[in-house]
């Protein structure tokens, strides 16, 4: 075994020894840095100061505060220096020379000079450099992230090299929001068909429509469940762990789905009663996914392509929208096609067959199969290493976790670990005027634009049929059976994910690392506010004709590419990036929570009190009414954008504050590299 390398740098003031021998135990690659080995022992006070062994300036007199130093490095000197050097000069001579003699003395001076050269630097050169900026300082002393360093179990993570273990979290935590997004979404593709079986009258010229309550109701209660999921799992996962409750939600995920597509009753009461019941425990396990899935991507991930691997898995919600409509495209017209009928213009009574009713069971039901599939590989992820380093305070099991997952040794450093999560920036609460202090303003940005956001895109989402209604894009209903209708509005949606919603996404990957996560949402807002009026200002007078429908579908589809490719991606990203460890997840759950409210304003009571009841035989919605109003509620979003930090390129320690930023001089980013190969 090679001697530890902080022996060898910090007792045996030879950084390049101990370069060389740490890549033998940790698989990673360091850079020598001598200089800074001189810069400990001038000074070292600082570092004293900045951990809290020495008081700070003011508290105590010039003579004692001398007096405080001077027993300081004593015992520094006593403990670790001359112990060093007597070991030195005992095995010396079983080490052999390597100049000759009579240039021996001359080359003794040379070294001892460059090293000098070092020294200097360190002692007028670095530090000077990279002084705290801190004006209000008595004693300026070392600048932040000079003192206590990251564990590197931590730093590991944040310079990591992409593995694919990365890949593996990604598929895993997004084949969560893939089952999400289709079990959240697919509803909207079947209330038709439920209201045509259940609420039709026959002899009369009502089709069969949901009430507006009802519709209301069956498509909102999901979003209830999710506000109380979002706030119950991220606060559960603060405390529990991340990885305990992640197979919670799953199982919600599959039991659900089954059970909505089960709902027992021949009656509309029985049926719309059961429904709402298990929606709403669907919506809980889904709302418990969205701080889970973000956390636990955000603290496997490097800091330098965090983003893209926090968006990568919320993309799967684009894909589980184009697989919902493609799945009911599917069934509805393999059923039309078993089970012939005619449109209702020519067959009021018998246009929907009693067939019909397992076509909307069968959609929701498929929502469990990839949760299923998920289930085994989610329960085999270790805890995050972040979770156990700083919250559960087990470095040695942090250390652990990360090398089954990274292809990496890391030293435990318990001692590290604990003084991180004792220190004063790493204790405060939730509700402390600390946590007001330092992240108020950041969570008032992240709730207020995810409340405007989620107004907007579950607006357009779930009510797009009668969108595509008002505009002609879908034919009346009389024209078809029950089941053509439901393929024509699965179609729809299929069609928008595919132009619009999915390819939002993939730009959102491919730029936020690069461009950042505030340009990329302040554009998003704003380009669904000018695409939102160009909707309405001439929606009665040019949009709201057969001729123009086209062109209000193409710029209807930009206000969803621009919301993927903007603030539907990156107010999920943001709050797992900037709250501290031990309220990651919480913060992430408020965050989403408020979300959710803004959507179930726009399921129970900003669309269902825009009715119009001009679209052929159904209610629908005052489409100009609608797009002014999400106008406003876009321009909002923009607006408290502004209270929202970029977290671009930067550590989640520094971004939280639980550690102090990384020293800019130097190249600390490579400092630790990951090995060639996996073992």
């Amino acid at each position: 075994m090679p001697e530890k390398a902080r022996y060898t740098a910090l007792v045996a003031l030879n950084m390049k020894q101990a370069a060389t021998d740490m890549p033998m135990v940790l698989n990673v690659e360091m850079e020598a840095e001598p200089e800074k080995v001189e810069s400990q022992s001038l000074f070292q006070k600082d570092m004293f100061l900045d951990v809290g062994w020495l008081p700070s300036v003011g508290t105590v007199s010039a003579f004692e505060e001398a007096y405080m130093i001077a027993k300081t490095q004593t015992i520094i000197a006593i403990c670790s220096t001359i112990p060093s050097y007597w070991f030195t000069v005992t095995f010396i001579d079983y080490i052999a020379e390597i100049f000759p003699a009579r240039l021996r003395s001359t080359y003794q001076g040379i070294s001892a000079a460059c090293d000098k050269a070092g020294a200097i630097m360190g002692a007028f050169g670095l530090l000077y450099a990279t002084k705290s900026p801190n004006k209000n300082l008595d004693d300026v002393g070392y600048p932040p992230g000079n003192g206590v360093q990251k564990a590197k179990v931590l730093k590991a993570l944040d310079v990591a090299k992409t593995q694919f273990f990365h890949f593996t979290a990604i598929v895993i935590a997004g084949m969560g929001f893939f089952t999400d997004s289709y079990d959240l979404f697919c509803i909207s593709l079947v209330t038709t068909l439920i209201g045509r079986i259940y609420y039709h009258i026959p002899g009369t010229t009502n089709s069969g429509s949901l009430p507006p309550d009802v519709n209301a109701a069956i498509i909102g209660v999901a979003l209830c469940g999710m506000f109380a999921g979002h706030l119950f799992f991220g606060f559960i996962g603060d405390k529990m762990g991340r990885k305990r409750m992640y197979g919670v939600t799953l199982i919600l995920m599959v039991v659900n789905p089954i059970a909505s597509g089960l709902s027992f009753g021949h009656t509309a009461k029985g049926v719309v009663g059961t429904l709402c019941f298990f929606r709403f425990w669907l919506g809980f396990g889904i709302g418990g996914d969205y701080p889970l899935s973000a956390t636990i991507m955000s603290e496997y991930a490097n800091k330098k392509t965090r983003g893209a691997f926090i968006a990568a898995v919320f993309t799967m919600q684009g894909f589980g929208i184009l697989v919902g409509g493609i799945v009911a495209i599917i069934i509805s017209a393999s059923f039309n096609v078993a089970y012939p009928v005619s449109t209702y213009q020519y067959n009021p009574v018998g246009w929907t067959v009693p067939q019909a009713d397992y076509v909307w069971r069968i959609i929701l039901m498929v929502g469990a199969i990839p949760a299923a599939f998920t289930y085994y590989w989610r329960m085999k992820m270790p805890e995050t290493a972040r979770y156990t380093a700083l919250v559960a305070r087990n470095a040695k099991q942090a250390a652990i976790d990360m090398a089954m997952v990274l292809n990496v040794e890391m030293e435990a450093e318990p001692e590290k670990v604990e003084s991180l999560a004792m220190e004063p920036s790493s204790s405060y609460g939730l509700f402390s005027k600390e946590f007001l202090r330092r992240h108020g303003l950041h969570l008032l940005g992240t709730t207020t634009t995810w409340f405007f956001i989620d107004i907007a895109f579950y607006s357009q989402s779930l009510f797009q049929k009668d969108i595509f209604n008002d505009v002609g894009w879908l034919p009346c209903s009389k024209t078809m059976n029950a089941l053509e209708e439901t393929y024509m509005i699965a179609r729809a949606q299929t069609i928008i994910a595919l132009c619009g919603t999915i390819p939002g996404y993939w730009f959102t990957v491919a730029f936020i690392d690069h461009i950042g996560r505030f340009v990329i949402q302040l554009m998003g807002f704003f380009m669904m506010t000018i695409f939102m009026l160009g909707l309405a200002i001439p929606y009665n007078n040019y949009w709201n004709t057969s001729n123009n429908n086209a062109g209000f579908i193409v710029m209807y589809a930009f206000t969803f590419f621009f919301s993927n490719f903007g603030p539907n991606v990156t107010t999920f990203v943001v709050p797992a990036e900037i709250f501290p460890a031990r309220l990651r997840s919480t913060c992430h759950g408020i965050s989403a929570a408020c979300g959710k409210a803004g959507a179930i304003i726009g399921a129970f009571r900003f669309l269902n009190g825009s009715i119009s009841p001009n679209t052929c035989n159904d209610q629908g919605i005052n489409v100009q009414k609608t797009l002014y109003v999400l106008s406003a509620t876009n321009f909002l979003g923009f607006l408290f954008t502004f209270l929202v930090p970029e977290a671009k390129g930067k550590s989640l320690e520094e971004m939280s504050g639980e550690v102090k930023p990384e020293e800019k001089s130097g190249t600390n980013e490579e400092a630790i590299q990951q090995p060639q190969q996996a073992k």
